[in-house]
């Protein structure tokens, strides 16, 4: 009997969420305690900031050059490397519950497979069998996202179980476009806030860790397995069953710190950007596909500002809770000692910070900085509140996850095994962590950003586009500056600090796959 290995993703975490790295507001003993009888990495980075290339990044440890899905709407091949069929071949027992997103769900004809898979889905709910190798090398998927209005094993259990509560989520996406919703709600009519009134048991942070435990309870206690529980929470929209909401009242909480208050003051912070950050700011560009086109983050004010932090507090509490019933499980089931637990999520969210909601490609702290977490077995040695300052990446877990199982890590992954000490950080000479975005949205706005983070500052140069002429950029001090308000890009005094950090990206970063892969859905 080998070590087992619960993996736990969120979707849009930031950093700042969990207790252990500094967040004041939302309760997170559970996975503060992870940390503190493990490792806590204080600079984790997403090789893209936003849904689709981060996961096929977590499943092949490839950057997005490689791995070729280069934003939201590409989908991951089939037949693509994956650590789950590493493992899998190697005699794991192997589960995905929750949100999977390797492909686009925006799908009203079936062309992608886990949306058939969805549909398809056994009168429990279940993953339906497969012949030969299974999808991915999951030989179980109950797959689930925001709500119940796409294809997925969550959607067919709503309405079978609680078919009365399918309306109160908030509708992702307006049928008659096919576009994200723009409708306002709560108490400050925000965008992407509503109200919904079912019971916390059927809403979907619950139901991940329930067929989870239900998957766990399949196996023989001797099985080595690897299990991915991907919640959907804390991503838009902030809709948390309303029974929960009393644990943040949003009129109680202070502004965030990122957040500048004063107009005039966020308004010349922006300017000192790249243009791209007023434009969407004042409007004028649609940086991204999942804020709504007609939303215009200059009409944010300071209690939607609140009322959404609350809800996203409210859902990392749930989230927690739900880890906590995973943990206590596997320990009845007598795996606690031989297993280990990894925690991350995607990529993170702006909440204000900045004035603005959602992502983009805005390459800072907001949605670049992720809450990464690795208890070890306890059987493989002690470690106890381990705290690793250079930078890793969501690149390093798929050789992690073949390191804890004792199988060779394979040629086609360009990450490295996590660290569990900074000595050991210190000896695999970690230096810098890369992160890369692109896209081309139905305005034919193209935008690309590429970052470096190393020696303390963040580094991000725009490639020539529809709103850059590829000699404008961003250099941030983050020990100065944390909450990278300074550019200082266009400062003589960091001229060579600039330029060697540009070449070291450029040099370090494995090149785009040719020919680039189409965009075959929106999200």
């Amino acid at each position: 009997m080998g070590r087992k290995i619960l993996f736990i993703t969120t979707d849009q975490m930031r950093y700042d969420a969990l207790g252990c790295n500094g967040g004041t507001v939302a309760r997170t003993p559970v996975v503060d305690g992870l940390a503190a009888d493990g490792i806590r990495y204080q600079r984790a980075h997403p090789q893209n900031v936003v849904c689709m290339p981060s996961r096929a990044t977590m499943i092949t440890g490839q950057h997005v050059g490689t791995h070729g899905v280069w934003m939201n709407g590409v989908a991951l091949p089939v037949d693509a490397p994956s650590v789950a069929r590493v493992l899998h071949r190697a005699g794991y027992r192997t589960a995905l519950v929750g949100k999977a997103h390797f492909e686009p769900f925006i799908d009203p004809f079936l062309r992608f497979p886990e949306n058939v898979l969805g549909r398809d889905a056994d009168p429990d709910g279940s993953h339906a069998p497969h012949e030969g190798e299974p999808h991915r090398g999951f030989d179980h998927l109950q797959l689930a996202t925001h709500g119940t209005g796409l294809f997925t094993h969550y959607a067919d259990w709503m309405g079978k179980h609680a078919p009365g509560h399918i309306a109160d989520f908030y509708s992702v996406v307006e049928p008659a476009s096919m576009e994200v919703s723009s409708v306002r709600g709560g108490d400050t009519d925000c965008v992407q806030v509503g109200i919904n009134n079912m019971p916390r048991g059927v809403y979907h942070t619950d139901w991940c860790v329930d067929r989870a435990i239900d998957w766990l309870d399949t196996l023989d206690p001797a099985d080595d397995w690897f299990c991915w529980v991907s919640f959907p929470d804390p991503h838009h929209p902030w809709d948390p069953p309303q029974s929960e909401m009393s644990r943040v009242r949003w009129r109680d909480l202070d502004l965030p710190e990122g957040y500048p208050a004063d107009r005039s003051q966020r308004e010349a912070l922006l300017d000192a950007k790249a243009p791209h950050w007023r434009q969407w700011y004042d409007g004028a560009l649609v940086s991204n596909y999942e804020a709504p086109r007609d939303w215009v983050p200059a009409t944010l004010t300071d209690d939607q500002v609140r009322e959404v932090n609350a809800r996203v507090h409210v859902e990392n509490e749930l989230i927690d809770e739900g880890v906590g019933r995973l943990l206590a499980h596997i320990d009845g089931r007598g795996w606690g000692d031989d297993t280990d637990v990894l925690f991350t999520t995607d990529h993170g969210e702006f909440q204000g910070d900045h004035g603005l909601l959602f992502k983009g490609p805005y390459h800072v702290d907001s949605l670049m900085r992720l809450p990464l977490i690795w208890r070890p077995a306890r059987s493989s040695g002690p470690v106890t509140g381990v705290s690793v300052a250079e930078p890793v990446g969501l690149v390093d877990l798929a050789p992690t996850f073949c390191a804890i199982a004792g199988v060779e890590v394979p040629e086609w992954m360009e990450g490295q095994s996590l660290p569990r000490d900074e000595s050991e950080a210190a000896v695999q000479k970690r230096q810098r962590v890369l992160t890369e975005w692109d896209s081309v949205h139905p305005n034919r706005t193209k935008i690309g950003v590429r970052s470096i983070w190393r020696d303390g500052f963040l580094c991000t140069s725009y490639l020539a586009g529809t709103v850059h002429d590829g000699t404008e950029g961003e250099l941030y001090d983050c020990a100065e500056d944390p909450l990278q308000r300074i550019n200082l890009w266009d400062d003589p005094a960091r001229r060579s600090i600039r330029d060697d950090l540009v070449a070291d990206l450029w040099v370090s970063l494995p090149p785009m796959r040719e020919p680039r892969p189409i965009v075959q859905a929106p999200v």
